[in-house]
């Protein structure tokens, strides 16, 4: 693997992990260090996550991790209600349904995945992209997974501010599942409904959680 592409690699996992935190410096002679690679191949993976929107040129600060602003979660959102709302009716019609039953049955158990030590999120997390990439699959327009594509990029980076919080993800859990139940059902009207309340309780979780964090970076500085 070139240098350039294991710097690109490392650095957009720690973005999307959120163990490089909006507004985090990327220096160079830093990261060329911690990664191991020289500052040629360095700058080649820093040029790739901007042109992602990950990282962005800061006057006086070098590169730096983009924020994860409330206003850019509610673009996000704008974007990607009616595209998820498209495919989940393509996947009513077209889907398999013994596939989105079992997706179901798995959603209406999941609260006990969550709430298991160590690993449980993150095999939740697995499992909502087992459902995404069965309605991708169902919905069959290489031109609506193309507009998705990036979008869900950011999305799974805005998507770590509900980590930890049982509830939501418990709620999200129970919201996934009437999803799935629809396509099953091939309820294409119930399946954009199911897929609207999903998406709206999301956005105004994510929305709050993004001002919570806000909010008490500001009293930290001003403190």
């Amino acid at each position: 693997m070139r240098a350039s592409d294991r710097a690109y690699q490392a650095l957009r996992s720690d973005i999307m992990d959120w163990r490089l935190a909006p507004g985090a410096v990327l220096a160079e002679v830093e990261q060329s260090a911690r990664l191991g690679v020289s500052r040629t191949p360095l700058r080649e993976a820093l040029s790739r996550l901007t042109a992602e929107g990950l990282t962005e040129a800061h006057a006086g600060r070098g590169v730096v991790v983009s924020e994860v602003s409330l206003e850019r979660i509610a673009e996000l959102f704008a974007v990607r209600i009616p595209l998820d709302c498209t495919a989940a009716a393509l996947a009513a019609a077209h889907g398999d349904r013994e596939l989105f039953e079992g997706l179901t049955l798995r959603f209406e158990s999941a609260s006990s995945l969550i709430r298991s030590p160590d690993t449980g999120q993150r095999r939740y997390y697995e499992l909502v992209a087992e459902l995404d990439a069965a309605i991708d699959a169902a919905a069959a327009n290489p031109y609506l997974l193309q507009a998705q594509k990036q979008l869900r990029t950011h999305l799974s980076r805005v998507r770590r501010l509900a980590q930890d919080d049982v509830a939501r993800l418990t709620a999200s859990a129970a919201e996934h599942a009437q999803i799935a139940r629809s396509i099953t059902q091939a309820n294409g009207d119930l399946a954009v409904a199911s897929t609207k309340v999903h998406l709206h309780n999301s956005l105004q979780y994510l929305l709050a959680a993004r001002a919570h964090i806000t909010a008490t970076r500001e009293e930290a500085h001003h403190g």
